[in-house]
């Protein structure tokens, strides 16, 4: 920068100094005593000496730099980093990922991570760009609260993408995800969501009616229990929605409802979902990292590789090569009433969640006072079970209809859209499908876009059959009746093949 130019003095500065004293016509002078106004008078002939007297000398102007002329000023300069350095950092005491290549450090993070600890940390050490894109509603707003986490960015000389993933599939996918955005389809029908919150309402309210109307003889017992089994189920996928901010443009509004329909409506904690669900959607059918094959390898051997793995290693915890029998047993009947049941009240007392025990409490306050005055203690003991066996079913056999005959591995860090189709499948589209599934049946458009609303799921599917088509990924579709088929397919396979790699290695 060049020098400072000599300030001005003499007769500039005097007439300066006397404009600021001087008062608009009119006002009001202040009183001075008589020493002052001598010692202002005497200032101001200093200051306006006659021009005739020498003027002082003043400073002369150093030349300005060129250089410093022409750089401008700079920050502190970034940190560069390659993959390999990031990769490093995936274990338990440093954990970094990579957002539009830019390098952020997650290692204290995790445990505020709204999202939950594990879905984040499942991505250290490893880009984490599409699902980053995936999963939130307000980017803006989440990228202020990244800046701080911010310590770098990807040399120059390094790819976008590490070697592991699809270059051309992750660039054309991003195209189809701002095409959908283009196209409204990430804009939710609100008067959808409420017509079916409604038929919910007016299925729980015709369960008690049942009982008061016709009484609680075994006929209408059962067929009240059949409506509050449709009721928790169909709750469940309407909770889902909210759950993935598919509904609201705001996270908070889908979060306060999200609190109503899973806490009061069904009686589970909405953080115990986030906690599990999120990790499902960020690495599905990867071993240690989707909590919904935890079965495996203590309940069931589940799919090739695992399987063959678990056989090589002289492992067995159950005769895998009978689980597709004992499945029927230990699989949909038992998931809600014998584990979920309970292990949602460990969740929340360990994890101090008084919020989500709050609405729980508000679901068990009702039915109890709604129940117990027809049926009795022991009555509505029996009536609540039953309602979760029957819940049990439906919930087990059409979540994992469209996961368990797929393709489960240990993580590979294959690019999104590669993660998610092979680890999912979809079932033809009818009106009882989509009901009966809660629309889940168009499993792979929710697995690539999880913040869409589920009634813009079968516009979305023409344009995701065509980049299959396009890149050679194979888009699974069936009848329902066959994926429920294929669970038991494949866990007669597995287990299989499981026996074979046991006796014969």
């Amino acid at each position: 920068m060049g020098a400072r130019a000599a300030r001005p003095r003499g007769p500039r500065r005097g007439a300066e100094n006397a404009a600021r004293r001087r008062r608009a016509p009119g006002a009001r002078q202040p009183t001075r005593s008589r020493s002052t106004r001598g010692r202002s008078v005497a200032r101001g002939l200093r200051l306006t000496a006659p021009a005739w007297r020498a003027p002082r000398v003043a400073r002369p102007e150093m030349a300005p730099d060129p250089v410093a002329a022409e750089t401008p000023a700079r920050g502190p300069t970034p940190r560069y980093f390659t993959w390999d350095e990031v990769a490093q950092r995936c274990g338990r005491e440093e954990r970094w990922l990579v957002i539009d290549r830019k390098v952020y450090n997650i290692s204290e993070f995790t445990r505020r991570h709204p999202g939950g600890s594990r879905v984040i940390s499942h991505y250290s050490g490893q880009d984490a760009t599409d699902p980053f894109m995936a999963f939130h509603i307000n980017k803006g707003l989440v990228r202020k609260y990244m800046n701080s986490l911010l310590i770098g960015e990807l040399s120059p000389e390094q790819p976008s993408f590490e070697p592991t993933k699809n270059k051309e599939l992750t660039d054309e996918f991003r195209e189809l995800r701002a095409t959908v955005e283009q196209m409204g389809l990430m804009k939710a029908n609100h008067v959808f969501f409420l017509l079916y919150l409604l038929h919910i309402l007016l299925l729980d309210v015709a369960a008690w009616l049942t009982l008061w109307v016709f009484g609680t003889s075994f006929v209408p017992f059962l067929f009240c229990a059949m409506l509050l089994s449709v009721v928790q189920a169909q709750a469940g996928w309407l909770q889902h929605d909210f759950g993935h901010l598919s509904v609201f443009s705001t996270s908070t509004w889908n979060h306060l409802v999200h609190h109503f329909v899973i806490g009061h409506l069904k009686g589970a904690p909405a953080s115990w979902w986030n906690h599990m669900h999120f990790q499902h959607h960020a690495k599905p059918n990867c071993f240690r990292k989707d909590p919904d094959i935890n079965m495996h390898p203590f309940f069931f051997a589940l799919g090739k590789i695992l399987s063959v793995e678990l056989g090589k290693q002289k492992k067995k915890y159950m005769p895998y090569n009978h689980q597709h029998k004992y499945f029927f047993l230990i699989g949909p009947p038992a998931l809600l009433p014998l584990y979920f049941q309970w292990y949602i009240f460990y969740f929340v007392f360990q994890r101090k969640k008084w919020v989500d025990l709050a609405w729980m409490i508000t679901f068990y306050t009702r039915i109890f006072l709604t129940y117990v005055p027809l049926l009795g203690l022991k009555g509505f003991l029996g009536l609540f079970f039953m309602v979760r066996f029957l819940e049990s079913n439906w919930f087990v056999w059409v979540t994992q209809m469209n996961h368990i005959p797929m393709h489960i591995d240990h993580d590979r860090n294959v690019d999104w859209v590669s993660t998610q189709l092979q680890a999912t499948c979809n079932v033809h589209k009818s009106a009882f499908n989509d009901w009966f599934s809660g629309h889940l049946n168009f499993q792979i458009e929710h697995h690539l876009f999880p913040t869409m609303p589920r009634h813009n799921y079968h516009k979305v599917a023409p344009l995701v059959q065509s980049l299959c088509a396009k890149h050679g990924i194979e888009y699974r579709s069936k009848p329902l009746l066959s994926a429920f088929a294929d669970i038991v397919h494949s866990l007669k396979e597995s287990g299989q093949l499981w026996l074979d790699a046991y006796l014969h290695q």
